[in-house]
């Protein structure tokens, strides 16, 4: 099997190519390359990796790679990269789809979680013997603010293509730079070679959601779609466009969905789920009987239009008990109002609003507290008063969710299921893994702010 998986400095890059993308006539073309942790290397075409590799753009060079963010393994010996801390890689890469195959492992035993982007858990605590290696291949999806015309038709020189409004917390991010960028946490994580390569004709999973969906790029923050990468091998690619603070109306509003537009495809897949910040008063506001409805049927009919498959996701409850121990509903009419176009429409649900509701009981009130942003004053550098959310996750709660979400695949035997890697245990949200039981190694960087809403 070659994924485990477990039984019951901040981001700010620019670079001239991304600069350049707003006068090119058609999207850059995909390079990829090949990297040895080796003095040297025997073929012209794959790059050795030392201490002195380390990724920097130049206005004549405005392609590169190299170990990023001031981080680099802090040992190169017998053809390996080992690091004491984490580390990143990062090569430069236009929007598109790319398969990464790994070689882990070095002369100490070692165990490597490996991250792409901001955050997408990849591969999970893989452990390898002393002077041992393990191959492993997954896929990562790359993505800039640009839109470009679906069909590959050529721009004329100096046309300032379309873009995705983003939000301030999302400039500079690896979700939405101009490079891919992979993260490598655990105990002494080693690597022998890393392989990039442009991957075509594989279908793309497209997620549409908010801050319980989205790639959270720093810690203690954690959402289900981030956890879902590690889940699927290497036939399927996941690109999470989800983003925090989103209504069904602003993803659409901001050109997200028009992004989504631009590159799915016949064979690809739709998910998307709101509510949260839908159903919350004021101008963003978005009645659940009428426009909530509307909207769900316009991204249904927008990826049947593509030959794409959309599914709908029920938002999760919200931690909120009553004096019985059981989750009060919180989000109104909307996962009722879901579950009901997804009958009228005839399309898979995953239905995660009753999922959460059975987990987090099971969990209860206090142990729901682990699951959740609850962390007491100076667990974090600079965090002087006390985090209390029962909105978001940690990365506990969040892959528990994705462990729902997964289950769910597989028993409707939706789709997506056949995409899914071999050896993952069942799960049953009445008997959540127990966290003395479960360990993610944390990233680096850390935010005690809330992530944006409404």
């Amino acid at each position: 099997m070659l994924q485990s998986f477990r039984i019951p400095v901040r981001f700010q890059t620019f670079s001239l190519f991304a600069l350049l993308l707003t006068f090119c006539c058609s999207a850059a073309a995909q390079t990829g390359g090949s990297f040895l942790c080796a003095a040297t290397a025997k073929k012209s075409d794959v790059h050795p990796l030392s201490a002195a590799t380390l990724y920097a753009v130049s206005d004549t060079s405005p392609s590169g790679f190299g170990f990023d963010f001031g981080t680099a393994p802090a040992s190169f010996e017998k053809n390996a990269c080992i690091g004491d801390q984490p580390f990143y890689f990062s090569l430069t890469e236009p929007d598109g789809n790319y398969q990464v195959t790994l070689v882990l492992g070095g002369p100490v035993a070692s165990t490597t979680t490996v991250r792409a982007e901001s955050r997408r858990l990849m591969v999970d605590q893989m452990s390898v013997p002393a002077k041992g290696s393990k191959q492993i291949v997954f896929n990562v999806n790359v993505r800039t603010k640009f839109i470009f015309p679906a069909d590959g038709a050529p721009v004329p020189p100096g046309t300032k293509l379309p873009e995705v409004r983003l939000k301030p917390r999302e400039i500079g991010v690896p979700n939405w730079d101009d490079k891919l960028t992979l993260e490598f946490t655990g105990d002494h994580p080693s690597i022998r070679s890393i392989t990039i390569q442009p991957l075509h004709g594989v279908p793309t999973v497209y997620i549409a959601g908010d801050s319980t969906v989205v790639d959270q790029d720093k810690e203690p923050w954690a959402a289900w779609g981030q956890m879902l990468p590690v889940f699927f091998g290497p036939g399927v690619t996941i690109a999470n466009h989800a983003e925090s603070g989103e209504t069904i109306r602003s993803f659409v509003e901001e050109r997200r969905l028009a992004k989504v537009e631009s590159t799915i495809r016949p064979g690809d897949y739709l998910l998307f789920q709101f509510a949260h910040n839908d159903q919350k008063p004021g101008p963003n506001y978005v009645p659940a009987a009428t426009d909530f409805k509307d909207y769900l049927r316009r991204y249904i009919a927008l990826a049947r239009a593509h030959g794409a498959t959309p599914i709908l996701v029920t938002a999760m409850n919200r931690r909120n008990f009553d004096a019985d121990g059981k989750i009060i509903q919180t989000l109104g009419d909307f996962p009722q109002a879901m579950r009901e176009v997804a009958a009228e429409q005839k399309v898979g649900l995953i239905d995660l609003n009753a999922m959460s509701k059975i987990l987090f009981e099971a969990m209860g009130d206090e142990g729901t507290t682990h699951a959740f942003v609850h962390y007491a004053a100076n667990t974090f550098p600079g965090q002087t008063t006390e985090m209390k959310d029962d909105t978001h996750f940690n990365g506990y709660g969040a892959y528990e969710l994705a462990r729902a979400v997964v289950q769910s695949i597989r028993d409707q035997n939706l789709p997506l299921a056949p995409y899914l890697r071999p050896g993952i245990p069942a799960f049953d949200p009445a008997h959540p893994d127990p966290l003395s039981g479960w360990k993610l190694p944390p990233s680096p960087n850390v935010s005690t702010v809330t992530p944006y809403g409404r």
